[in-house]
């Protein structure tokens, strides 16, 4: 029998492991709680659905020694590619991880749906039991991150392996650039709670607008207007609307001086016509919900530094990402939304 030596580094994170499960089982309530539900963790009372998914997230982290932002990002970056219909009904879940059921049960497993983890393995399969039930079960929340977290320690535990393991996975450059922006924006703030919103201008200032999407454009070409004007004075602040890192900045000959940046839902925030920038603020930033990015100004339809071809405003649009493609909407609700929450907190 060919004998098979363990390598030292295996020895010590099976030893973590075994500490952590350990520790974890004698946490007044959580293993009474998971016997109940194996694949939903221990529901505290007042506790939020963002505070149960950064638990199940640091716990799975401790067993595999995977970062959790990174597990946090891959799933965040899965609930904004999965189709509306789908997450409807996944609803009651914590995680948003789908496999598909080549890559959980192997992609030659005659039984597509397979939940046993012995012949799941022998054809190759991802799907793993974290819950020791006996079954790989993809719905289950538990099972379904243990297996994202074991795939990325199959590739290794530096940032350039599970950058190289996503590629694998998704096969799309946009897929790894996406999450990678996720995990530094979790890994600056320490926690996944970061969905709340501020208007772009300061709702002290003075200012206008109306819903202005698809007017007619004519710089150019004849083209549709993709966003909502703001009218305001030159030097007014620009706020960010989000949590978000800061994708694009710089000239555009439409836009003039903007700004561009990407939100935890996968949504980038086009900000155009600014007066200039915050001077500390670059590409690769992270953000918060009212920050100072710029100011209005009347930047644009023109060579780099081209003013007042137009009244100063700020042109905000919004554009979401599904993966494939990325399309823009109309900005006027959720402007209209963020206002008014702004101004119930004066």
């Amino acid at each position: 029998m060919r004998s098979y030596v363990i390598p030292g580094g295996k020895i010590v994170r099976c030893f973590i492991c075994v500490i952590v499960l350990t520790s974890l089982s004698t946490v007044p309530g959580l293993g009474a709680e998971a016997a109940k539900a194996p694949g939903t963790p221990a529901v505290s009372a007042g506790k939020s659905i963002y505070q149960l998914r950064y638990s199940l997230y640091q716990e799975t982290g401790m067993l595999t020694q995977i970062p959790w932002y990174w597990l946090a990002a891959i799933d965040q970056y899965e609930r904004t590619i999965t189709p509306r219909k789908k997450a409807e009904a996944a609803k009651k879940r914590l995680v948003s991880l789908n496999f598909r059921e080549a890559v959980w049960a192997g992609p030659l497993n005659p039984n597509p749906g397979d939940t046993v983890p012995a012949t799941i393995g022998l054809f190759g399969g991802l799907g793993k039991d974290a819950t020791a039930d006996g079954a790989a079960d993809p719905g289950n929340d538990r099972d379904a991150l243990f297996t994202l977290a074991s795939y990325l320690g199959s590739f290794g535990y530096e940032e350039e392996d599970f950058r190289i393991a996503l590629w694998r996975y998704y096969q799309n450059d946009s897929a790894v650039t996406r999450i990678r922006q996720f995990v530094k924006i979790y890994k600056t703030y320490g926690r996944v709670d970061l969905m709340t919103s501020a208007f772009p201008l300061p709702v002290s200032s003075v200012y206008t607008f109306r819903d202005t999407w698809g007017d007619r454009r004519g710089w150019g070409g004849l083209r549709t207007h993709e966003g909502t004007d703001i009218f305001a004075s030159y030097g007014v602040p620009v706020r960010s609307v989000c949590y978000g890192i800061v994708e694009t900045k710089g000239w555009n000959p439409y836009g003039g001086w903007r700004i561009g940046i990407r939100d935890l839902n996968n949504r980038y925030h086009y900000y155009a016509h600014l007066q200039g920038y915050e001077k500390k603020i670059e590409i690769g930033d992270i953000v918060k919900p009212g920050q100072t990015v710029g100011w209005v100004g009347s930047s644009g339809y023109g060579p780099p530094g081209t003013q007042g071809r137009f009244p100063p405003h700020l042109h905000y649009g919004i554009y979401r990402d599904t993966g494939t493609t990325e399309w823009a909407f109309n900005p006027y609700p959720l402007l209209r939304q963020w206002e008014r929450a702004d101004r119930r907190k004066k």
